[in-house]
C-alpha cells in the first residue's frame, strides 16, 4: 500500500461513516501538476472526535485545531504510513502571528477561504475524480500565478511566515506574484522577523535544496525580505556587481547542493564573523554550522593553493568537505569566468598521493608527552601541533626524529 492508497482508503472509510472527506491542499496542486505530492492531506466535516473512533490508531497531534493523524501499516522496514485528516474549520484571530487562537469547524467552502494561496486551496475527490475549487486555483496554476486568497494583507498577517513561503512557492512552481499580493509581501517584509529562527530555517532550506534557488534569493532581495533575514545584506541592491555575481555562482551550483554549500556561495563576500553570527541566529545544526564555517573560512585557502604550505594542502584535501569546497570555487569560476586551475591541482594532489602520505598516522600522542613527563597545557598543543606540520611537510617521518624535534623546541623555550 502507498501513502496515496492510504488517504483514499481513509476518505472512503470517513464517507461509508457519512462525512464529505477531500484531499487538501498541496496535494491538489502537485496532483493538477502531474506530480507525486511528497505527502497526501484530508480534509472532512467530521469533527476529531468523529474521526478517532473510525480508525484503529490514530494521534492527538493538534486536535485543538482540528487535526487528527491517522496512522496505517507498517510497509517492510519502512515507517507506519500516515496521513493528516483536518476537520474544516475557519480561523480566529491571530496574535502571535503564527496560529488561530480560536477555530470554528465549518463547511468546506469556508476552510478554503482561511489558506494561504488559491494553488493551495482547491479539494479533490479520489475516488470520483472530482476538483473542488471554491478560489480559483486552477486558473491561477493554468496562469502560473500566485494569489494570495482573499485580502493579501489579512492573509500574511495572520502567519507571517506566508511573505516567505510565497517567495518560495513562486520560485517552486515558476509563478508570477500577482500585483496585490506582491505588494502586501513587499509592505509587510519587515514583519518576517517575528516568526521564529527555525520556521525561517525551514524556509530557507527548501529554498536553497531547488535548483532554481539562485531566482528564489533575488525575489527576496527584490521583495525586502533578504535584508531583513539577513541584515548583512542590506547594502546588496546598491552593490550590483556583486550581487550579480554571487547570484550566477549559485546558478552554477550543483542541482544537489547541500544547504551550508548554498550558504556559503551566498555569503562569499561576506566575513567569517557574519557566517558564524548568521549560523547561530538561523539555530542550524552543529553539522551544517561547521560545514558552512569550513568551508568560507577555506574558499580563500584553495584559490591560493599554489602558495600554501605542504602541511595545508594535505590537511585541504583530506577534509571531508574537500569536495564541496571544489564546488564552491568552481561554481564561482563559471559564474565569473576566472580559473579552476587551484581545484585542478588540488583533486591531482588527492587522486595521485597515497592516502597514508597524505594523512598518515601521528608520531606522538598526548599520552606520549604525559608519558615523558610533560603536563597538558598550551605548551603541551603547540609541541604535538609542531610535530604534526614537521611529519605533514615530510620533514620527518619516525617517532625518533619526532623525539629530537621535541627536545629542540624545549630548548629553544627554556
Amino acid at each position: 500500500m502507498t501513502e496515496r492508497d492510504f488517504s483514499i482508503q481513509i476518505i472512503r472509510r470517513l464517507r461509508d461513516a457519512g462525512f464529505e472527506a477531500y484531499w487538501a491542499g498541496g496535494c491538489v496542486r502537485d496532483h493538477l501538476l502531474g506530480r507525486a505530492p511528497a505527502d497526501y492531506d484530508v480534509a472532512t466535516s467530521a469533527e476529531p472526535a468523529q474521526v478517532t473512533p473510525l480508525f484503529r490508531h490514530t494521534l492527538q497531534i493538534g486536535a485543538a485545531f482540528g487535526v487528527v493523524q491517522v496512522v496505517g501499516p507498517r510497509i517492510g522496514d519502512q515507517p507506519p504510513l500516515s496521513c493528516e485528516v483536518a476537520t474544516f474549520r475557519t480561523d480566529g484571530s491571530y496574535t502571535d502571528g503564527r496560529r488561530p487562537d480560536s477555530v470554528r469547524y465549518c463547511s468546506a467552502e469556508e476552510d478554503a477561504q482561511r489558506r494561504d494561496f488559491t494553488i493551495n486551496g482547491m479539494f479533490y475527490d479520489p475516488i470520483d475524480g472530482r476538483l473542488i475549487d471554491y478560489v480559483g486555483g486552477e486558473a491561477d496554476l493554468q496562469a502560473k500565478v500566485l494569489r494570495a486568497i482573499g485580502n493579501p494583507t489579512a492573509r500574511f498577517t495572520e502567519d507571517k511566515l506566508r511573505l516567505l513561503r510565497g517567495i518560495r512557492m513562486a520560485m517552486r512552481f515558476d509563478l508570477a506574484i500577482e500585483t496585490e499580493t506582491a505588494a502586501a509581501i513587499q509592505q509587510m517584509a519587515s514583519q518576517i522577523g517575528v516568526v521564529s529562527a527555525e520556521r525561517i530555517s525551514d524556509e530557507l532550506h527548501k529554498i536553497a535544496d531547488h535548483p532554481r534557488r539562485a531566482a528564489g534569493f533575488q525575489s527576496l532581495l527584490e521583495f525586502g525580505l533578504l535584508a531583513t533575514i539577513f541584515p548583512e545584506f542590506a547594502e546588496s541592491a546598491t552593490d550590483s556587481d556583486a550581487w550579480t555575481e554571487v547570484i550566477q555562482s549559485l546558478q552554477c551550483l550543483p542541482r544537489h547542493a547541500s544547504f551550508p554549500l548554498v550558504m556559503a556561495s551566498l555569503f562569499q563576500l561576506r566575513t567569517d564573523a557574519e557566517v558564524r553570527r548568521t549560523a547561530q541566529r538561523l539555530r542550524l545544526s552543529n553539522e551544517e554550522r561547521d560545514r558552512w564555517s569550513w568551508l568560507h573560512a577555506h574558499r580563500s585557502k584553495l584559490l591560493d593553493w599554489q602558495q600554501l604550505p605542504l602541511h595545508q594542502q594535505k590537511r585541504l584535501v583530506v577534509h571531508p568537505g574537500f569536495p564541496e569546497l571544489a564546488q564552491l570555487v568552481e561554481s564561482h569560476a563559471a559564474a565569473t569566468g576566472t580559473s579552476t586551475d587551484p581545484v585542478t591541482a588540488a583533486q591531482a594532489m588527492l587522486a595521485t598521493t597515497p592516502r597514508e602520505r597524505l594523512d598518515p598516522p601521528v608520531l606522538l600522542t598526548g599520552d606520549d608527552l604525559t608519558a615523558f613527563g610533560l603536563k597538558p597545557g598550551p605548551m603541551f598543543k603547540r609541541l604535538l601541533d609542531a610535530i604534526r606540520v614537521a611529519q605533514l611537510d615530510e620533514e620527518i617521518s619516525t617517532p625518533e626524529a619526532a623525539w629530537d624535534r621535541i627536545h629542540t623546541l624545549l630548548q629553544s623555550h627554556s
